[in-house]
């Protein structure tokens, strides 16, 4: 009978040694990181600054979006712009409408990799659906330490059968979920732009990536920049805002 205790113990002990050493699933990372950026529904205004060597142009944005395919991007300044307006239902489902042709078109997944608005981020940029999750094998690279935190570096590779422009992609992890860098690489194994996070603020109850800049690398002194100035998680999102009747007619 005095054997018993000893014996719980030591299967106590192998256990929370084997959990310690259970490995690191890089897609279980990878979801994550984008159901803390998304949410189970937001709502977002933003800025988005485009910057080129000889001109500057700034947008104001609004932003729905609602489980983990459903996303409504609105541009709401300056008056030249305002208006224009992408709907996402998922990644195959994808449309935009242009308030001065006062037409709603779809866009096909051959120009989903197109610059969106004349930035540098592209219409799948702006989507930031759940697809690298399901048509990509993740690898985990390495774990770095950035001030004070882990950040997991993983390797993305789209399956061979996937629409997918890039060769692979790098992303920078933080433990917290916060995505500090993403690397894009073409199919020849050379990176042709970089998200990077600038700045990180708690916003919406969590720690949130509200400045990022995208730079195109063989483009020297061109990059476009996000900063959130409000963002709301969780908040009831109603159903009509992703149709393409609200994507011509918003209602108030």
């Amino acid at each position: 009978m005095r054997t018993k205790p000893l014996l719980i113990l030591a299967v106590l002990l192998i256990a929370r040694h084997s959990a310690a050493e259970s490995p690191i699933d890089a897609r279980d990372i990878i979801r994550d990181a984008i159901d803390h950026y998304r949410g189970l529904s937001s709502y977002s205004e933003l800025t988005m600054t485009i910057h080129r060597p000889d001109w500057e142009r700034r947008m104001s944005i609004q932003a729905w979006s609602s489980g983990s395919k459903k996303t409504l991007v609105r541009v709401t300044a300056p008056p030249r712009d305002a208006g224009n307006a992408t709907l996402v239902l998922d990644e195959n489902k994808v449309w935009s409408f242009a308030p001065r042709i006062n037409r709603v078109i779809r866009i096909p997944s051959s120009m989903m990799s197109q610059s969106w608005m004349g930035s540098d981020f592209s219409n799948k940029d702006i989507s930031r659906t759940d697809e690298i999750v399901e048509q990509y094998e993740h690898r985990l690279l390495r774990v770095d330490e950035h001030d004070g935190h882990k950040v997991y570096v993983i390797e993305s590779i789209p399956h061979e059968e996937a629409a997918i422009v890039w060769g692979k992609e790098i992303s920078h992890i933080r433990d917290d979920y916060v995505e500090l860098e993403h690397q894009f690489i073409d199919q020849g194994m050379q990176t042709v732009k970089v998200l990077k996070t600038l700045d990180i603020q708690k916003m919406g109850g969590r720690m949130f990536a509200v400045q990022q800049r995208m730079n195109i690398l063989e483009k020297v002194d061109e990059w476009t920049e996000i900063r959130v100035q409000i963002l709301d998680f969780d908040r009831q999102v109603p159903d009509y805002l992703f149709t393409l009747s609200n994507l011509r007619n918003p209602r108030e």
